[in-house]
């Protein structure tokens, strides 16, 4: 009896302590939390962009995963009339932040807060040069659809020289130079864009 006892003391305290080597700490209860959970890969497979036509272009946009920004690439098509290029590379760039995620992104945890039917414009009288208006102002969107707007757009040929994008509502809403960062894309629910105001001469 003693022997085996002393047997089952030596097993337990091995178990225990490659328990502890791994990180586990070891209960004196059984427990069953069921399988662990899957971790979300935010990690895009399969092939690459598809052939572009004189229309398309490559791009990046953010998309949400995990609770941060993480860019996904994607073929967009930029409207050929209608606006000047700054204005036409945004509106497509938002239309694609609108468009539900493909099955492969989904699978891989990808979801957008941008909702559709936000048209942009150029700058009204008086405004910056390099100012976009949207229909929607941009203080009423969501904190994670204005991270990946203004994320997805800094990175653009839409943004200004220094990578800031100035937006602003109808004409008549006031203008502000947003920037993306490093904690707005880890952070995009309670970590709002820097934005400054800018004045429009009218």
């Amino acid at each position: 009896m003693n022997g085996r006892r002393t047997r089952a003391a030596v097993a337990t305290a091995l178990l225990a302590a490659a328990l502890t080597g791994c990180g586990i700490r070891s209960t004196e209860v059984p427990t069953d939390f069921g399988p662990a959970p899957s971790r979300v890969p935010c990690v895009m497979s399969g092939p690459g962009i598809a052939a572009q036509s004189d229309s398309e272009v490559s791009a990046q946009v953010f998309l949400v995963c995990a609770a941060q920004l993480v860019t996904v690439d994607r073929t967009v098509r930029v409207p050929e009339k209608g606006a000047s290029d700054r204005a036409r590379i945004a509106q497509a760039l938002l239309d694609e932040l609108a468009a539900p995620p493909s099955e492969p992104e989904k699978d891989a945890g990808f979801a957008t807060d941008v909702r559709g039917g936000t048209t942009v414009s150029g700058p009204a009288e008086g405004d910056p040069k390099d100012a976009l208006r949207f229909s929607t102002p941009p203080q009423e969107l969501s904190a994670f659809a204005l991270a990946q707007i203004v994320c997805t757009l800094a990175d653009s040929a839409a943004a200004s020289k220094d990578h800031t994008v100035v937006l602003g509502g109808p004409a008549d809403d006031s203008l502000r130079r947003y920037a993306c960062t490093t904690e707005v894309r880890s952070r995009p629910g309670t970590v709002a864009p820097p934005a400054e105001a800018v004045n429009s001469r009218k």
